[in-house]
Protein backbone atom coordinates (compact mmCIF):
# COMPACT_ATOMS: atom_id res chain seq x y z
CA UNK A 1 0.00 0.00 0.00
CA UNK A 2 1.30 3.47 -0.90
CA UNK A 3 1.49 6.35 1.56
CA UNK A 4 -1.63 8.49 1.80
CA UNK A 5 -2.15 12.16 2.60
CA UNK A 6 -4.41 12.55 5.63
CA UNK A 7 -6.86 15.27 6.67
CA UNK A 8 -9.21 16.12 9.50
CA UNK A 9 -12.71 16.51 8.06
CA UNK A 10 -14.86 16.82 11.18
CA UNK A 11 -14.56 18.00 14.77
CA UNK A 12 -16.80 17.61 17.82
CA UNK A 13 -16.47 18.93 21.36
CA UNK A 14 -18.71 19.07 24.37
CA UNK A 15 -18.69 22.04 26.68
CA UNK A 16 -15.93 21.83 29.30
CA UNK A 17 -16.93 22.36 32.91
CA UNK A 18 -16.28 21.07 36.40
CA UNK A 19 -18.87 18.28 36.34
CA UNK A 20 -21.39 16.47 34.13
CA UNK A 21 -23.73 14.89 36.65
CA UNK A 22 -26.38 14.27 34.00
CA UNK A 23 -24.15 12.09 31.78
CA UNK A 24 -22.12 8.95 32.32
CA UNK A 25 -18.58 8.72 30.98
CA UNK A 26 -19.51 6.82 27.80
CA UNK A 27 -22.44 9.16 27.19
CA UNK A 28 -20.04 12.09 27.34
CA UNK A 29 -17.77 10.44 24.76
CA UNK A 30 -20.77 9.69 22.58
CA UNK A 31 -21.83 13.33 22.55
CA UNK A 32 -18.48 14.33 21.04
CA UNK A 33 -18.73 11.54 18.44
CA UNK A 34 -22.21 12.63 17.39
CA UNK A 35 -20.97 16.18 16.90
CA UNK A 36 -17.88 15.08 14.94
CA UNK A 37 -19.89 12.78 12.67
CA UNK A 38 -22.40 15.55 11.99
CA UNK A 39 -19.57 17.98 11.23
CA UNK A 40 -18.14 15.51 8.70
CA UNK A 41 -21.53 14.46 7.26
CA UNK A 42 -20.85 10.78 8.04
CA UNK A 43 -22.74 7.91 9.60
CA UNK A 44 -21.12 5.59 12.18
CA UNK A 45 -20.91 2.72 9.67
CA UNK A 46 -18.57 4.84 7.51
CA UNK A 47 -15.88 4.79 10.23
CA UNK A 48 -13.29 2.05 9.67
CA UNK A 49 -11.49 2.14 13.03
CA UNK A 50 -11.52 3.97 16.37
CA UNK A 51 -8.61 5.36 18.41
CA UNK A 52 -9.58 6.14 21.99
CA UNK A 53 -7.79 8.97 23.79
CA UNK A 54 -7.74 8.22 27.51
CA UNK A 55 -5.21 9.00 30.24
CA UNK A 56 -5.41 7.86 33.87
CA UNK A 57 -8.66 6.09 34.65
CA UNK A 58 -8.24 6.45 38.41
CA UNK A 59 -9.86 9.89 38.28
CA UNK A 60 -13.24 8.22 37.74
CA UNK A 61 -12.83 5.29 40.09
CA UNK A 62 -13.33 2.84 37.20
CA UNK A 63 -10.49 0.78 35.79
CA UNK A 64 -10.09 1.10 32.02
CA UNK A 65 -13.30 3.03 31.39
CA UNK A 66 -12.63 2.90 27.64
CA UNK A 67 -14.21 -0.57 27.59
CA UNK A 68 -17.56 0.99 28.55
CA UNK A 69 -17.27 3.44 25.67
CA UNK A 70 -17.01 0.87 22.86
CA UNK A 71 -20.77 0.56 22.38
CA UNK A 72 -21.36 4.28 22.74
CA UNK A 73 -18.78 5.23 20.10
CA UNK A 74 -20.03 2.68 17.56
CA UNK A 75 -16.73 0.79 17.77
CA UNK A 76 -18.26 -2.70 17.98
CA UNK A 77 -16.82 -4.94 15.28
CA UNK A 78 -14.08 -2.45 14.40
CA UNK A 79 -10.39 -2.13 15.25
CA UNK A 80 -10.11 -0.24 18.56
CA UNK A 81 -6.95 1.17 20.14
CA UNK A 82 -6.59 3.06 23.39
CA UNK A 83 -3.66 5.50 23.72
CA UNK A 84 -2.29 6.94 26.96
CA UNK A 85 0.68 9.29 27.33
CA UNK A 86 -0.61 11.45 30.18
CA UNK A 87 -1.33 15.03 29.14
CA UNK A 88 0.03 14.26 25.66
CA UNK A 89 -2.58 11.52 25.18
CA UNK A 90 -4.75 13.50 22.76
CA UNK A 91 -1.77 14.40 20.58
CA UNK A 92 -0.48 10.84 20.63
CA UNK A 93 -3.93 9.41 19.82
CA UNK A 94 -4.29 11.69 16.81
CA UNK A 95 -0.84 10.70 15.56
CA UNK A 96 -1.69 6.99 15.97
CA UNK A 97 -4.84 7.51 13.93
CA UNK A 98 -2.85 9.44 11.35
CA UNK A 99 -0.54 6.45 10.96
CA UNK A 100 -3.57 4.18 10.44
CA UNK A 101 -4.74 6.27 7.49
CA UNK A 102 -1.35 7.37 6.10
CA UNK A 103 -0.32 3.72 5.83
CA UNK A 104 -3.35 2.97 3.68
CA UNK A 105 -4.67 0.46 6.21
CA UNK A 106 -7.91 2.39 6.78
CA UNK A 107 -9.73 5.12 4.89
CA UNK A 108 -11.53 6.89 7.73
CA UNK A 109 -10.70 6.79 11.45
CA UNK A 110 -12.45 8.32 14.46
CA UNK A 111 -10.38 9.67 17.34
CA UNK A 112 -12.39 10.23 20.52
CA UNK A 113 -11.88 10.56 24.24
CA UNK A 114 -13.35 11.99 27.42
CA UNK A 115 -12.27 12.88 30.94
CA UNK A 116 -13.97 13.54 34.28
CA UNK A 117 -11.16 14.71 36.52
CA UNK A 118 -13.35 16.19 39.24
CA UNK A 119 -14.91 12.82 40.05
CA UNK A 120 -11.94 12.21 42.36
CA UNK A 121 -11.69 14.38 45.48
CA UNK A 122 -7.91 14.68 45.05
CA UNK A 123 -6.63 14.71 41.47
CA UNK A 124 -3.13 15.61 42.65
CA UNK A 125 -2.92 12.37 44.64
CA UNK A 126 -3.56 10.45 41.41
CA UNK A 127 -1.12 12.56 39.40
CA UNK A 128 1.58 12.16 42.07
CA UNK A 129 1.75 8.46 41.23
CA UNK A 130 3.69 9.27 38.03
CA UNK A 131 6.87 9.73 40.09
CA UNK A 132 9.17 6.92 41.08
CA UNK A 133 8.13 5.78 44.59
CA UNK A 134 11.70 5.22 45.76
CA UNK A 135 13.63 8.15 44.27
CA UNK A 136 11.15 10.98 43.81
CA UNK A 137 7.85 10.70 45.69
CA UNK A 138 9.49 11.67 48.98
CA UNK A 139 10.35 15.06 47.47
CA UNK A 140 6.65 16.01 47.49
CA UNK A 141 6.63 16.64 43.77
CA UNK A 142 3.26 17.40 42.22
CA UNK A 143 2.41 18.63 38.75
CA UNK A 144 2.23 22.11 40.29
CA UNK A 145 5.48 22.09 42.27
CA UNK A 146 7.36 20.27 39.50
CA UNK A 147 6.50 22.87 36.88
CA UNK A 148 6.98 25.68 39.40
CA UNK A 149 10.62 24.56 39.78
CA UNK A 150 11.08 24.66 36.01
CA UNK A 151 9.45 28.09 35.92
CA UNK A 152 11.81 29.39 38.60
CA UNK A 153 14.76 28.24 36.53
CA UNK A 154 13.34 29.89 33.39
CA UNK A 155 12.84 33.16 35.30
CA UNK A 156 16.40 32.99 36.60
CA UNK A 157 17.80 32.45 33.09
CA UNK A 158 15.76 35.07 31.25
CA UNK A 159 14.54 37.60 33.83
CA UNK A 160 10.86 36.84 33.32
CA UNK A 161 8.47 38.49 35.78
CA UNK A 162 5.29 37.24 37.41
CA UNK A 163 3.43 40.07 35.68
CA UNK A 164 4.52 38.77 32.28
CA UNK A 165 3.03 35.38 33.13
CA UNK A 166 -0.11 37.13 34.38
CA UNK A 167 -0.46 38.77 30.98
CA UNK A 168 -0.59 35.30 29.42
CA UNK A 169 -3.57 34.49 31.64
CA UNK A 170 -5.32 37.73 30.73
CA UNK A 171 -4.95 36.97 27.02
CA UNK A 172 -6.17 33.39 27.44
CA UNK A 173 -9.28 34.36 29.38
CA UNK A 174 -10.02 37.12 26.85
CA UNK A 175 -9.72 34.71 23.90
CA UNK A 176 -11.91 32.17 25.69
CA UNK A 177 -14.79 34.68 25.73
CA UNK A 178 -15.29 33.73 22.07
CA UNK A 179 -15.21 29.98 22.79
CA UNK A 180 -18.61 28.49 23.72
CA UNK A 181 -16.89 25.32 25.03
CA UNK A 182 -14.37 26.98 27.36
CA UNK A 183 -14.45 26.22 31.08
CA UNK A 184 -12.89 29.48 32.33
CA UNK A 185 -13.37 32.79 30.54
CA UNK A 186 -13.70 36.46 31.37
CA UNK A 187 -12.27 39.94 31.13
CA UNK A 188 -9.67 40.07 33.90
CA UNK A 189 -6.54 42.15 34.31
CA UNK A 190 -2.99 41.57 35.48
CA UNK A 191 -3.81 42.90 38.94
CA UNK A 192 -6.52 40.25 39.38
CA UNK A 193 -4.10 37.47 38.48
CA UNK A 194 -1.47 38.85 40.84
CA UNK A 195 -4.02 39.08 43.64
CA UNK A 196 -5.23 35.49 43.31
CA UNK A 197 -4.11 33.10 46.09
CA UNK A 198 -0.49 31.93 46.07
CA UNK A 199 -0.16 28.20 45.33
CA UNK A 200 3.56 27.52 44.72
CA UNK A 201 5.95 30.33 43.85
CA UNK A 202 5.68 31.88 41.31
CA UNK A 203 2.22 30.42 40.66
CA UNK A 204 -0.96 32.04 41.83
CA UNK A 205 -4.33 30.34 41.44
CA UNK A 206 -5.08 32.05 38.13
CA UNK A 207 -1.73 30.87 36.69
CA UNK A 208 -3.05 27.30 36.86
CA UNK A 209 -5.59 25.51 34.66
CA UNK A 210 -8.93 24.22 35.94
CA UNK A 211 -9.85 20.56 36.42
CA UNK A 212 -12.26 20.03 33.53
CA UNK A 213 -14.71 17.37 32.44
CA UNK A 214 -15.64 16.97 28.79
CA UNK A 215 -15.08 15.09 25.56
CA UNK A 216 -13.69 15.67 22.07
CA UNK A 217 -13.58 13.78 18.77
CA UNK A 218 -12.17 14.26 15.29
CA UNK A 219 -12.70 12.32 12.07
CA UNK A 220 -9.74 11.86 9.72
CA UNK A 221 -9.71 10.47 6.17
CA UNK A 222 -7.32 9.92 3.31
CA UNK A 223 -7.07 12.71 0.74
CA UNK A 224 -9.46 11.15 -1.79
CA UNK A 225 -12.24 10.68 0.74
CA UNK A 226 -11.50 13.98 2.46
CA UNK A 227 -11.98 15.98 -0.75
CA UNK A 228 -15.23 14.14 -1.46
CA UNK A 229 -16.60 14.78 2.01
CA UNK A 230 -15.27 18.20 3.02
CA UNK A 231 -15.03 21.50 1.16
CA UNK A 232 -11.89 22.58 3.05
CA UNK A 233 -10.12 19.73 4.89
CA UNK A 234 -7.34 20.39 7.39
CA UNK A 235 -4.46 18.27 6.11
CA UNK A 236 -2.08 16.76 8.64
CA UNK A 237 1.20 17.76 7.01
CA UNK A 238 3.61 17.10 9.87
CA UNK A 239 3.67 14.89 12.96
CA UNK A 240 6.41 14.29 15.50
CA UNK A 241 6.75 13.03 19.03
CA UNK A 242 9.64 12.88 21.50
CA UNK A 243 9.96 11.17 24.89
CA UNK A 244 12.47 11.81 27.66
CA UNK A 245 13.43 10.01 30.86
CA UNK A 246 10.89 10.02 33.67
CA UNK A 247 13.56 11.09 36.18
CA UNK A 248 13.54 14.86 36.64
CA UNK A 249 17.08 15.00 38.01
CA UNK A 250 18.49 13.35 34.89
CA UNK A 251 17.31 16.30 32.79
CA UNK A 252 19.56 18.76 34.58
CA UNK A 253 23.27 19.23 35.15
CA UNK A 254 26.39 19.20 32.94
CA UNK A 255 25.73 15.74 31.49
CA UNK A 256 22.06 16.27 30.61
CA UNK A 257 21.02 16.71 26.98
CA UNK A 258 18.09 18.94 27.91
CA UNK A 259 17.18 21.72 30.30
CA UNK A 260 13.71 21.28 31.73
CA UNK A 261 13.21 25.06 31.79
CA UNK A 262 13.41 25.29 28.00
CA UNK A 263 11.48 22.25 26.71
CA UNK A 264 14.39 21.33 24.46
CA UNK A 265 12.63 18.08 23.56
CA UNK A 266 10.08 20.19 21.73
CA UNK A 267 12.84 21.62 19.51
CA UNK A 268 13.63 18.12 18.29
CA UNK A 269 9.98 17.31 17.62
CA UNK A 270 9.41 20.65 15.90
CA UNK A 271 12.35 20.14 13.55
CA UNK A 272 10.90 16.85 12.33
CA UNK A 273 7.37 18.21 12.06
CA UNK A 274 8.57 21.23 10.06
CA UNK A 275 10.70 19.03 7.82
CA UNK A 276 7.63 17.02 6.88
CA UNK A 277 5.46 20.10 6.39
CA UNK A 278 8.08 22.08 4.49
CA UNK A 279 8.15 24.90 7.06
CA UNK A 280 11.35 26.96 7.13
CA UNK A 281 10.21 30.20 8.77
CA UNK A 282 7.60 29.39 11.45
CA UNK A 283 6.71 32.98 12.39
CA UNK A 284 6.09 33.88 8.76
CA UNK A 285 4.45 30.65 7.59
CA UNK A 286 2.25 29.69 10.57
CA UNK A 287 -0.74 31.86 11.41
CA UNK A 288 -2.12 30.21 14.58
CA UNK A 289 -0.91 27.86 17.29
CA UNK A 290 -2.82 25.87 19.88
CA UNK A 291 -0.23 24.94 22.48
CA UNK A 292 -0.59 22.84 25.60
CA UNK A 293 -0.32 25.34 28.45
CA UNK A 294 -1.86 24.17 31.74
CA UNK A 295 0.31 26.78 33.46
CA UNK A 296 0.94 30.37 32.41
CA UNK A 297 4.69 29.67 32.27
CA UNK A 298 4.35 27.03 29.56
CA UNK A 299 3.83 29.45 26.67
CA UNK A 300 7.19 31.20 26.45
CA UNK A 301 9.52 28.16 26.36
CA UNK A 302 7.19 26.38 23.93
CA UNK A 303 7.01 29.29 21.49
CA UNK A 304 10.78 29.58 21.62
CA UNK A 305 11.41 25.85 21.19
CA UNK A 306 8.96 25.83 18.28
CA UNK A 307 11.15 28.40 16.51
CA UNK A 308 8.92 31.48 16.66
CA UNK A 309 11.66 33.47 18.39
CA UNK A 310 14.96 33.08 20.23
CA UNK A 311 15.18 31.84 23.81
CA UNK A 312 14.24 34.53 26.31
CA UNK A 313 12.48 36.71 23.71
CA UNK A 314 8.89 35.41 23.86
CA UNK A 315 8.08 37.36 27.02
CA UNK A 316 8.87 40.69 25.31
CA UNK A 317 6.87 39.76 22.22
CA UNK A 318 3.97 38.82 24.49
CA UNK A 319 4.13 42.21 26.21
CA UNK A 320 4.04 43.91 22.81
CA UNK A 321 0.90 42.03 21.72
CA UNK A 322 2.61 39.82 19.13
CA UNK A 323 0.66 36.77 20.33
CA UNK A 324 -2.76 38.44 20.49
CA UNK A 325 -5.52 37.50 18.06
CA UNK A 326 -4.54 40.41 15.80
CA UNK A 327 -0.79 40.06 16.40
CA UNK A 328 1.97 38.39 14.40
CA UNK A 329 0.94 34.93 15.65
CA UNK A 330 -2.42 34.08 17.20
CA UNK A 331 -1.60 31.98 20.27
CA UNK A 332 -4.44 29.83 21.60
CA UNK A 333 -7.41 31.58 19.97
CA UNK A 334 -9.62 29.16 21.92
CA UNK A 335 -8.20 30.21 25.30
CA UNK A 336 -6.05 27.10 25.43
CA UNK A 337 -5.39 24.69 28.26
CA UNK A 338 -5.33 27.48 30.85
CA UNK A 339 -9.06 27.77 30.28
CA UNK A 340 -10.07 24.10 29.77
CA UNK A 341 -8.12 21.00 30.77
CA UNK A 342 -9.78 17.57 30.43
CA UNK A 343 -6.39 15.86 30.61
CA UNK A 344 -7.09 12.77 28.52
CA UNK A 345 -8.33 14.80 25.54
CA UNK A 346 -6.65 18.20 25.99
CA UNK A 347 -4.07 17.42 23.30
CA UNK A 348 -6.84 16.33 20.95
CA UNK A 349 -8.70 19.59 21.63
CA UNK A 350 -5.57 21.52 20.67
CA UNK A 351 -5.43 19.71 17.32
CA UNK A 352 -9.18 20.05 16.81
CA UNK A 353 -9.01 23.80 17.37
CA UNK A 354 -6.03 24.12 15.03
CA UNK A 355 -7.94 22.15 12.40
CA UNK A 356 -10.99 24.39 12.76
CA UNK A 357 -8.78 27.41 12.10
CA UNK A 358 -7.55 25.86 8.85
CA UNK A 359 -11.05 24.73 7.87
CA UNK A 360 -12.47 28.20 8.50
CA UNK A 361 -14.93 26.81 11.07
CA UNK A 362 -13.68 28.50 14.22
CA UNK A 363 -16.57 30.97 14.48
CA UNK A 364 -15.78 34.00 16.63
CA UNK A 365 -12.32 32.52 17.32
CA UNK A 366 -11.39 32.53 13.63
CA UNK A 367 -8.03 34.01 12.65
CA UNK A 368 -8.04 35.43 9.09
CA UNK A 369 -6.36 33.54 6.24
CA UNK A 370 -5.00 30.56 8.17
CA UNK A 371 -2.98 28.26 5.93
CA UNK A 372 -0.96 26.54 8.66
CA UNK A 373 -1.85 25.97 12.31
CA UNK A 374 0.25 24.09 14.86
CA UNK A 375 -0.84 22.01 17.86
CA UNK A 376 1.27 20.66 20.74
CA UNK A 377 0.69 18.36 23.69
CA UNK A 378 2.84 17.55 26.73
CA UNK A 379 2.44 14.63 29.11
CA UNK A 380 3.79 12.93 32.20
CA UNK A 381 6.42 14.82 34.16
CA UNK A 382 6.89 16.99 31.04
CA UNK A 383 8.22 13.74 29.60
CA UNK A 384 6.19 13.24 26.39
CA UNK A 385 5.88 15.84 23.63
CA UNK A 386 3.88 15.86 20.39
CA UNK A 387 3.77 18.44 17.59
CA UNK A 388 1.22 18.33 14.76
CA UNK A 389 0.86 20.64 11.76
CA UNK A 390 -2.52 21.27 10.12
CA UNK A 391 -2.52 22.86 6.66
CA UNK A 392 -4.94 23.93 3.95
CA UNK A 393 -3.26 21.68 1.38
CA UNK A 394 -0.97 18.63 1.61
CA UNK A 395 2.68 19.61 1.48
CA UNK A 396 4.06 16.20 0.62
CA UNK A 397 3.11 12.55 0.84
CA UNK A 398 3.89 11.15 4.28
CA UNK A 399 6.60 8.50 4.07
Amino acid sequence: MSAQNVAIIGVGQTAFRSRFDNKTYPELAQEAVVLALADSNLQPEQIDAVVFSMAQTTFMGVADADKWAVDYTWAQGKPFMRVNSGGATGGSALQAAHAHVASGEYGTVLVVGADRITETPDAQFVLNLIWDPFYEQDFALTTVTMTALATQRYMHKYGTTEEQYANVVVRARRNALNNPSAHLKGAIDIAAVMASPRIAWPYKLFDICPRSAGAAAVVISNETLARERCSRPAFITGTAGVANTVFMGDRMGPHADTDFADFNELKQAARECYRQAGITDPMREIQAVEIYDPFSSFQFPQLESLGFCRSGVAQSLSDEGAFDMDGQLAVNPSGGTLCSHPIGVTGLVRAAEAARQVMGRAGDMQVPNVRNALATAIGGSTQFFTVTMLSDEPRRLQA
